[in-house]
């Protein structure tokens, strides 16, 4: 899925394309995407683009007196489609055609069919009600700094309701960084560990978003080639050199080493095992 770096990245990229563009058209190609019914995609042509902008995992398009949310859940991309089209391929979500510009095209891979858009009025929250504040955000410094939260910690910086952006391949990232086991509480870290675990939440998000700066068009096919360790078990750590280890479980997977984040003890199945810090 993408995260943060890559969302917030692609929507500067879509800012210089389209910022001032007037919206031709808005085709739904995928209707049980569409989560709202007023004000209808049917009635944004001639709306200008202000901006896109991003929050958590949202892409948020600013149209004068209306937004238009997206979001691409795990398979979801978006291509740039310069110059425009008009064909549907397989998995198209959501076409945004603008007057002498690209076309914005959202289309979804695999067999879920989760990527969804909502069009609502200007301020209408929709699904950000209720987001957790951005990692780089005061907000966010104090609740990693004085909360209680018992939860592990590669289950806390995935909720969206704590932290908004965050998703498996960095979390891995971010706690390989920071040292921490995944497993850890963030009630049982002293304090020393929760300043560096907000450094590295911090590091780790601004060093991706530079790399993603660099990419050009939209999103491709296949995300998260400049993850540190998600997805690499079995490879040397960067750190320290030790092959990396994985817990599977509920369809979604843990990377981290042993040696640098959990004094060497090894989780072989997180359904017949705890690991505690």
């Amino acid at each position: 899925m993408p995260e943060l770096p890559e969302l917030q990245a692609l929507a500067e990229r879509l800012t210089s394309a389209l910022a001032g563009k007037v919206l031709a058209s808005a085709d739904v190609l995928q209707f049980s995407a569409l989560k709202t019914v007023a004000p209808s995609p049917f009635d944004l042509a001639g709306k200008t683009v202000a901006r896109i902008g991003r929050r958590a995992k949202y892409l948020d398009f600013d149209l004068d007196d209306v937004h238009v949310l997206i979001h691409l859940s795990q398979g979801g991309r978006v291509d740039i489609e310069n110059p425009p089209k008009k064909t549907r391929p397989k998995g198209a979500v959501l076409r945004l055609a603008f007057e002498k510009a690209p076309s914005i095209l959202v289309k979804e891979y695999g067999i879920e069919r989760k990527a969804a858009c909502w069009v609502l009025d200007a301020g209408e929250p929709g699904p950000l009600e209720g987001l957790g504040p951005e990692p780089d955000s005061p907000e966010f410094a104090t609740l990693l700094r004085d909360g209680e939260d018992n939860r592990q910690l590669h289950t806390f910086l995935r909720d969206q309701r704590a932290v908004a952006g965050i998703g498996r391949g960095f979390s891995d990232d971010i706690l390989h960084a920071a040292m921490l086991s995944p497993f850890a509480a963030l009630s049982k870290l002293s304090g020393s560990e929760r300043e560096r675990l907000l450094q590295e939440v911090r590091a780790v998000l601004a060093a991706a978003t530079e790399r993603e700066r660099g990419r050009s068009g939209g999103l491709p096919a296949k995300m998260g080639d400049r993850f540190t360790i998600h997805n690499r078990h079995g490879e040397p750590c960067p750190r320290c050199g030790d092959a990396m280890h994985r817990v599977s479980f509920n369809a979604r997977e843990i990377t981290y080493c042993a040696s640098c984040q959990t004094d060497g003890r090894i989780l072989a199945d997180r359904r017949m095992s705890r690991l505690l810090r």
